[in-house]
């Protein structure tokens, strides 16, 4: 059942490495890749690759028009994920992300429009024992069905002791 832990959240409204549960699966809303975005992130990136920013040129490539860049993409599951309640509640234990793994199966065109199904696929606690890595899946999906990103992140989350 998607989402469960969330309704099942301490009576202190937070939630805590203990429960989350592997398995859990959430959907974020969508969010359209625009051509804002594209000039925004390559002026913040620095990075005006033609294959993101000059359509003239994008025409001659496979893909035959511009592709979004892939950190981009990125930057939006993340923004995206954020906004999920369950992440919200979550946000006093969240301690930092350890590591990530990203893939880009397909590109990601201005106009598509991306939403994030975020899973749980792994959990363990510290050696302390006051924290413990939990991994998460996060997959942007295009209107299409087609997954055009894929990572996985490990996350260290605090226990409610």
């Amino acid at each position: 059942m998607e989402g469960q832990m969330a309704t099942q959240a301490k009576q202190n409204g937070g939630i805590y490495f203990d429960d989350l549960r592997v398995g859990d699966q959430y959907h974020t809303p969508g969010r359209t890749v625009t051509e804002t975005d594209v000039v925004n992130f390559a002026g913040l990136s620095a990075d005006y690759n033609s294959l993101h920013v000059d359509a003239e040129f994008a025409k001659g490539l496979d893909f035959g028009q511009r592709v979004a860049h892939g950190l981009l993409i990125l930057s939006m599951v993340s923004g995206l994920t954020s906004r999920l309640p369950f992440i919200v509640q979550m946000g006093p234990a969240i301690q930092g992300l350890l590591d990530l793994n990203c893939q880009w199966p397909k590109p990601t065109f201005l106009g598509d429009t991306i939403h994030v199904v975020v899973s749980i696929t792994d959990k363990k606690v510290t050696s302390k024992g006051t924290s413990g890595i939990v991994t998460m899946s996060r997959d942007a999906v295009n209107q299409r069905g087609e997954t055009v990103m894929k990572s996985v992140g490990k996350f260290l989350i605090k226990r409610d002791l």
